[in-house]
């Protein structure tokens, strides 16, 4: 059950705190020393000494804010007196297990569980979806003391064999929200007996629902709750701005808002697959560099257009949620929301994309009066009133309104049954034999029927019948 303690809250004072005053080994200040790193965030300082004593923890802090070494780091130096140098598997067993969300998550955490693990013999590996398990399953056997990995393939692994958690001594969900809203609770719950009852439980997120608290009180025990922030809270370093826009010219406006500000790094965020490829197109076109990222492309394009855009090859990436969790891309200026968000806890996700670390960012939306209504929910979530600002200098291309009027009406159809498209828009581009269209008519090589249907019918009537059902199919022939 949920402790009725009350939650542990940062207090400024942490910034004066170092990573050395936590008593971690030399092995790891070096990593963090490689890292540039000295100073802990005020995540990272409430909840390192509480995760050292092997305490059950539920801790809630806003994205940016480090919360991957708040438990990475205690959890390295809790499994080392385990380290081996030794080849065999067998003294590799996983000893932790870090659940995410999403495959990109997944591998950001595993990256720096490498990093802050590097000068120390304890081997690391994550595994996800979209991608062949071949070398995963390579990895599972050599043996790995912490494994980061999605619920689905995780219990892939467990179903092929390949994996063993019967010595798993810690267990961490990382933005457990976030699993909840994609439906995996189911395969938590499955996961989560297939461990020990022994074990220490963390659950980090940056937002606590009533059903996280229930599933927390499900499984943690006596668990400290850390909140350097208040629940559902916004970085006081972002600027938070809205447009309103009429929806045809949504396009156009982050194309001004991009060229305006001079941005080359930016990431739009669309409710939809096919709107994010679309203005990803539509972005190219004006000669910008862009790139889409959504639950269509592979792995492999994803994390290849990831790599571009922190590379700098790409200025854009627009992206659905799927990239709204386990993005961390150093000093990210800016954040466009092309469609406001259906769900208002994805607003402070993509949003926490920038201002990270302390940076400064911005977070900008463009909102239609039919999204008002989100962006009413938004502020009641945040406790905060958004700035409403016109967009000046913008006018929008009129050519391209009718097309964009059609498109939008696809995309918000896109997942729901195929209506009509006569009487709305443009027409759809289908190629249609007019004379199919025209009502019947009999050829004027034809006489006409010598029996008139609207007459008092001859005999039985069965002969007028069939003539006119031979006419309608064509089969009737000169007498």
């Amino acid at each position: 059950m949920m402790s009725d303690t009350q939650p542990a809250i940062a207090q400024p004072a942490a910034a004066a705190v170092r990573f050395e005053d936590f008593g971690l080994a030399p092995e790891i200040l070096r990593a963090l020393a490689d890292q540039g790193y000295i100073h802990p965030t005020p995540i990272q300082a409430e909840a390192i000494p509480i995760v050292l004593q092997g305490r059950d923890v539920m801790g809630a802090a806003q994205t940016g804010t480090g919360k991957t070494a708040g438990f990475s780091l205690p959890i390295i130096q809790r499994l080392l007196p385990f380290a081996s140098t030794s080849a065999s598997p067998a003294r590799h067993p996983v000893r932790a297990l870090i659940l995410t969300p999403t495959r990109e998550l997944a591998d950001q955490v595993a990256d720096n569980v490498k990093a802050y693990s590097r000068h120390t013999p304890l081997r690391s590996a994550v595994v996800f979806g979209g991608v062949d398990m071949a070398p995963q399953t390579a990895a599972l056997r050599a043996g790995v003391e912490i494994l980061i990995a999605t619920p689905g393939r995780l219990l892939d692994h467990v179903q092929q064999k390949t994996l063993n958690l019967s010595q798993t001594q810690i267990l961490v969900l990382d933005e457990a929200d976030r699993m909840l809203d994609m439906g995996f609770l189911p395969d938590l719950q499955r996961i989560i007996n297939l461990l020990p009852k022994q074990r220490q439980n963390l659950m980090f997120s940056a937002t606590f629902s009533p059903d996280i608290k229930k599933l927390a009180g499900s499984f943690l025990q006596s668990p400290v709750t850390i909140e350097v922030a208040r629940s559902n809270a916004t970085a006081d370093n972002v600027t938070q701005v809205v447009y309103k826009v009429e929806e045809e010219a949504k396009r156009d406006a982050v194309t001004h808002i991009i060229r305006e500000r001079g941005l080359k790094q930016v990431i739009v965020f669309s409710n939809t697959k096919i709107g994010a490829s679309r203005l990803s197109r539509h972005l190219e076109k004006e000669g910008i560099k862009a790139s889409a990222i959504h639950g269509d492309k592979t792995q492999a394009e994803r994390m290849a257009a990831l790599d571009a855009f922190k590379q700098g090859s790409i200025e854009v990436l627009v992206a659905t949620d799927v990239a709204a969790r386990g993005l961390d891309i150093a000093e990210l200026p800016c954040v466009i929301n092309y469609d406001l968000p259906y769900n208002a806890e994805d607003y402070v996700h993509r949003i926490g994309r920038t201002g990270r670390a302390g940076a400064s960012g911005d977070a900008i939306s463009l909102y239609t009066e039919k999204e008002s209504r989100q962006l009413a929910d938004i502020e009641k979530l945040i406790k905060h009133n958004i700035s409403r600002l016109q967009l000046s200098g913008f006018l929008p291309s009129r050519s391209t309104d009718r097309r964009s009027r059609h498109e939008e009406g696809e995309e918000r159809s896109a997942h729901a049954p195929r209506a009509s498209s006569y009487g709305r828009g443009a027409p759809r581009k289908e190629k249609v034999d007019p004379w199919f269209l025209k009502p019947y008519e009999p050829s004027a090589s034809e006489p006409a029927p010598e029996n008139n249907n609207d007459a008092a019918p001859q005999g039985n009537g069965s002969k007028p019948q069939k003539n006119k059902v031979a006419a309608l199919l064509g089969g009737m022939t000169k007498r």
